[in-house]
């Protein structure tokens, strides 16, 4: 699949769907200006360290939330609608995310 033809699709999420994304981004991003005041402040490696590794896990949190809705709708609509090739795309997502 070319990336002019995946940069074309779009997925239509829920206002309910979109506040909870965006809420959570934005608790990821607080979480990032955290740790940047913790590095001006000259905050222990340790305590700055365990704040990234909250980061991450958020993130990943984030990722799998989007993930099981991209299975649950966008993949199953295509697959339903007889367009195998979204299982090249998730194979391609997966490969890509390891």
């Amino acid at each position: 699949m070319n990336n002019e033809k995946c940069c074309e699709k779009k997925t239509k999420r829920s206002d309910a769907e979109k506040k909870l994304i965006i809420n959570r981004l934005n608790r990821i991003e607080g979480q990032v200006k955290g740790i940047k005041k913790m590095i001006v402040e000259d905050r222990y490696c340790n305590d700055v360290l365990i704040q990234i590794s909250a980061v991450e896990k958020s993130i990943k949190s984030l990722a799998n939330h989007i993930l099981e809705n991209h299975l649950y709708n966008c993949v199953t609509d295509n697959l339903e609608k007889g367009n195998t090739e979204i299982i090249e795309e998730i194979i391609s997502l997966f490969k890509k995310s390891n």
